[in-house]
């Protein structure tokens, strides 16, 4: 429906479900109108794909590249995490398309090693991500960056007034195309949904019968947090199972690791947060399951939308807690879906097995001669010169489905800049007496650099320290260089 129009470089405004092959409805056009190298190209980028996420960058980019190849069409991704200088030499090489992230792109526009003045073809990718993300200042600011005589192109699942308004001021008379009926449902046919209120100490018994379901494929599991994330993909390793987690913690490398390993099979479990709910297109994806409830109809959505792509079948799953009740209940009526009222469920519960076609008997764990898969360490962990964050430190697993880890937390953006924590002026309470204690960064430096050699001291109500006359005077303020 989009290619004669994109063909004829107008703009135009793409909505359709997830699943239904809107990467080369723009990627077609673009490839077929950008002139190679041979056709005179100068090597400055002819085409912009911005897209949200890195994954989801790295993705666009692939595909491109293999259906460009017959045209000898050069392109490039562009996004955080890995070192600048191999994406530069790329540039400085030439390229024709260039695939990014709103915070990569700028930071080499604004170095001058992105030279976007001769973009003809501009695509935004997954908009309302990247309105969800905040990103959208950042979006205009590359347009800004473009010529005004372009063609301009925007695919989206679902279309927000203020993605609306962004098309607006920034298209010319686009031609809006919606490819799905008046009435047709805006999940997808070909996937079976089931609900289940669960508990939280119980997700993970429940999760673990389900991944030994007949006929399950690869599998992918979606949190709210990280923590989460972590959690439960160690308590699957645990299990027996071939997981791993995918979230903005953990470093580039072990992220490309992971989808590389789950792509090529080597783990048939992805834990992730909503980074990978959006576009990651795997072959063989047979069940989704959202062991945290989604927070919106929107990303509910997506999540499922990773099952169930280009006519195939699949099985989504969601677990409902107690507190998500009225959330639920509004995605529940958004969708017109037929759950208001999830059946409470259980890992011990007939109808589990006799709905998702799991084996009677079948236990928490996978049974050893079942674990065929080689597991995440055989996939390479690529040195991607890393910048900005490192992976933080696992939290320890505990036995449960759910308790403290199933909290919300907050969430950080995978190009969002990340302060530096605040450490001057916090205080610490000591065991002895309450007494308040000032951080390090606000020790002397002569005491801390005494601070290896002399034990740390505690204040004693009556002022002094271990050992009597040690510690502080009486009414006088002691200072921890432990702290």
């Amino acid at each position: 429906m989009t290619l004669q129009i994109a063909m004829g470089k107008h703009d135009l405004i793409g909505q359709a479900r997830t699943g239904t092959g809107k990467t080369l409805g723009f990627g077609i056009p673009m490839l077929q109108n950008v002139k190679s190298k041979e056709e005179g190209s100068n090597g400055t980028p002819q085409g912009l794909v911005v897209v949200p996420t890195r994954e989801l960058c790295v993705q666009v980019a692939s595909d491109l590249e293999i259906a460009g190849k017959t045209r000898g069409i050069r392109v490039q991704s562009i996004y955080g995490g890995r070192a600048m200088e191999p994406q530069i030499e790329s540039l400085k090489r030439g390229v024709e398309i260039v695939v990014g992230t709103p915070g990569r792109l700028l930071d080499l526009a604004r170095q001058g090693h992105l030279n976007l003045g001769q973009v003809e073809m501009l695509v935004l990718d997954e908009a309302d991500e990247m309105l969800d993300l905040g990103f959208l200042p950042d979006v205009e600011r590359i347009l800004d960056l473009t010529p005004d005589e372009r063609q301009t192109m925007l695919f989206s699942a679902t279309m927000p007034s203020p993605v609306v308004a962004l098309a607006r001021r920034f298209m010319r008379q686009p031609t809006h195309i919606r490819a799905e009926e008046v009435d047709e449902g805006r999940t997808v046919p070909d996937t079976k949904i089931y609900v289940y209120r669960a508990h939280a100490m119980d997700k993970v018994e429940v999760l673990a019968r389900i991944l030994q379901a007949e006929g399950r494929g690869l599998t992918m599991v979606f949190c709210r947090t990280k923590r989460t994330c972590d959690k439960v993909a160690g308590e699957l390793v645990d299990r027996g199972f071939a997981a791993a987690a995918v979230h903005g913690d953990l470093g580039q490398g072990a992220r490309e690791q992971a989808l590389r390993a789950f792509r090529s099979g080597k783990i048939d479990v992805l834990v992730a947060t909503d980074v990978a709910a959006r576009g990651i297109d795997v072959q063989d994806v047979t069940h989704v399951i959202n062991y945290q409830c989604p927070d919106e109809e929107r990303t509910f959505l997506h999540r499922i939308g990773r099952t169930g792509r280009a006519g195939a079948k699949g099985v989504a799953v969601t677990f409902v807690d107690w507190d998500d009740m009225p959330k639920w209940g509004l995605i529940n009526k958004d969708l017109g879906l037929p759950f208001p009222e999830p059946v409470e469920t259980y890992s011990s519960s007939p109808h589990l097995f006799t709905d998702l076609s799991i084996p009677v008997g079948t236990k928490g764990h996978l049974p050893r001669a079942s674990r065929t898969r080689e597991g995440l360490d055989a996939e390479t962990l690529e040195d991607v010169g890393e910048t900005g964050r490192r992976p933080k430190k696992a939290p320890a697993r505990s036995s449960g489905g759910g308790g403290r880890d199933d909290r919300p937390a907050r969430e950080t953006t995978d190009d969002a800049p990340v302060l530096p924590k605040r450490t001057g002026g916090a205080r610490q309470r000591t065991r002895g007496g309450g007494a308040a204690v000032a951080s390090a960064a606000s020790a002397p430096a002569d005491a801390a650099s005494e601070a290896g050699d002399a034990p740390a001291r505690r204040r004693r109500r009556g002022g002094r320290g271990r050992g009597g006359g040690a510690g502080a005077a009486p009414g006088s303020s002691s200072e921890s260089t432990e702290a």
